[in-house]
């Protein structure tokens, strides 16, 4: 089941530019291990939405949670919905 996040970020952009690399290490690895559909920042980099593929909504949050992001303070709220894919547009949602 997938798990849609709308995550709302600390305004302190030196921690956000410190830890990305490894938040995107973190993601990688769960984009490796079928756990992550699709994740980004917003363009104003106040937040990112983040879809998880879990089997329930504990363990999606718990992989929110082990998120470097979220361990350094970065992710200061969030709301972690069940999420449903009706229509995609593979040429229009390329990753970059």
């Amino acid at each position: 089941m997938k798990f849609a996040a709308v995550i709302e970020y600390a305004p302190d952009k030196a921690t956000i530019a410190a830890v990305r690399p490894v938040h995107r290490q973190y993601l990688q690895g769960l984009l490796n291990s079928g756990k992550l559909v699709t994740a980004g920042p917003f363009t104003d980099d106040t937040g990112a939405f983040i879809v998880y593929e879990a089997e329930s909504p504990e363990v999606a949050e718990q992989l929110l949670k082990n998120d470097p992001f979220h361990t350094a303070g970065v992710f200061v709220r969030w709301q972690l919905r069940p999420w449903k894919v009706v229509f995609a547009n593979r040429d229009l949602f390329p990753a970059s």
